[in-house]
């Protein structure tokens, strides 16, 4: 069964199933297909399915050519799970967020599996991407997959290959970018480096399951705790009315034992403030209280707090209060240049101004119009900046910079501005850095 798997891979004739076409599954789509495998996608989201059958994108950084060129190369997707028997490749690509308790929300991986079980067949690779806590794959995937009668390592196989994706980052693309790879079994293994080695230049594969999955976590808990550090630093700076974002630059001119970590209004993205979460809950049923992880994690949240708070003393300087102000929000994706809005800080920036008695407004050239999000509504569109309209805002927050934002505009034409992300570095009696 294993060798049988292994010339699919070489020859390219084992089809390639994609389950999840959102940020990670989709790059993933386009790289097997533009190899040469056949790649069949599924998604519960009927809009995305009709989306690509169009040959239309709905991830800015991700062309609508580069869909068309798929489809016309046979990639088809579907919502339906039971045609999971055409593929030979499993490959979850699902949300892993938190529930309201900041507990790991396994539901989409389950829902996703518990959905491919009844139409596993012998020969299927079975790998998820999905970032979770150690153990998750041999806790929840193995039985699940054994109750059909299957025995992972012979038959069937699984394996864990953590998602690696920089949105709207041109340096790294899927290919170039390392893959972490642990398998249940040997076989798994072999099966499953063979596989990601066909389409990315670097796997590195390990020892387990969950020395994979306890990768990805190493991976973002180390910028979480490190941004936590420089949030943390910039208050301190503030007090003292030093510039962090100065001694930033200065302190990076050293040519080693320093890597430079930026300070920002709160973590944003699907990983880095959801991520570390998994692993202190996860330590707690082995008796472990992850002190350092969780003290990053409070610090890092309770930096639009203090952002709030930078917009109020400002706004107090002037005369005015929060209640009643027009603040305008620049940037509402989660980092600058994309259109991504998962745990955006923006956002949660604007419900704490609404919530205060804001009139809030946002500009975002990525996001022309707030998307429906399952915490978060607000009936905006994005505002077009102009010299007037610029000057119109009590206050305008820039919160994600974005480099087609006109700066020197801003600047001039602003009554106050609140810097979040250390985009100015000069003084200026309308500028507050925060």
């Amino acid at each position: 069964m294993k060798e049988k798997f292994l010339n699919k891979i070489a020859d390219k004739s084992a089809v390639i199933g994609i389950v999840g076409l959102g940020y990670v599954g989709l790059p993933l789509m386009l790289r097997f297909n533009e190899v040469g495998y056949k790649v069949l996608g599924f998604d519960i989201d009927q809009s995305k399915v009709d989306a690509l059958h169009a040959g239309k994108s709905y991830i800015e950084h991700i062309s609508a050519d580069s869909i068309a060129s798929a489809r016309a190369a046979g990639f088809e997707a579907t919502t339906d799970f039971s045609r999971a028997p055409e593929a030979d490749a499993l490959i979850l690509c699902v949300p892993t967020p938190l529930n309201k308790y900041r507990e790991p929300d396994l539901s989409y991986v389950i829902n996703t599996i518990d959905s491919l079980v009844p139409h596993l067949r012998e020969g299927h690779l079975v790998s998820l991407e999905s970032t979770t806590y150690p153990g998750t794959t041999d806790e929840e995937l193995l039985p699940r997959i054994e109750s059909r009668g299957f025995k992972v390592g012979e038959n069937v196989f699984l394996v864990f290959s953590p998602e690696r994706e920089d949105p709207g980052n041109p340096d790294f693309t899927t290919r170039t970018i390392p893959k972490v790879c642990g398998g249940v079994t040997e076989a798994c293994q072999e099966i499953g480096v063979a596989l990601y080695g066909a389409v990315i230049d670097k796997v590195v594969p390990v020892s387990s399951t969950r020395a994979a999955e306890m990768t990805k976590l190493l991976e973002n808990i180390h910028r979480a705790v490190n941004i936590g550090l420089v949030n943390e630093m910039k208050i301190v700076a503030d007090k003292m009315g030093i510039d962090i974002h100065e001694v930033i630059r200065a302190a990076a001119t050293k040519p080693f034992g320093f890597v430079p970590y930026y300070p920002g209004p709160g973590l944003g993205g699907h990983c880095i403030p959801i991520d570390p979460f998994y692993l202190t809950w996860k330590a707690r049923e082995y008796g472990v209280h992850t002190r350092f992880i969780e003290l990053a994690g409070e610090v890092n949240s309770s930096m639009p707090d203090y952002v709030i708070s930078k917009i109020a003393s400002a706004l107090n300087e002037r005369k005015k209060a929060i209640n009643g102000s027009k603040i305008l929000v620049l940037g509402i994706a989660y980092k600058k240049n994309v259109d991504d809005m998962r745990e955006s800080p923006s956002v949660f920036l604007m419900e704490k101004l609404r919530e205060l008695g804001a009139e809030i407004s946002y500009s975002d050239p990525h996001v022309p119009v707030f998307p429906k999000m399952r915490e978060h509504q607000f009936d905006l569109a994005s505002v077009e900046l102009s010299a007037d309209n610029v000057a119109s805002y009590d206050c305008i927050l820039l919160a994600t910079d974005h480099d087609k934002f006109d700066y020197e505009l801003l600047k001039q034409h602003a009554q106050l501005l609140v810097d979040s992300r250390g985009k100015y570095r000069m003084v200026a009696d309308n500028l507050v850095k925060a």
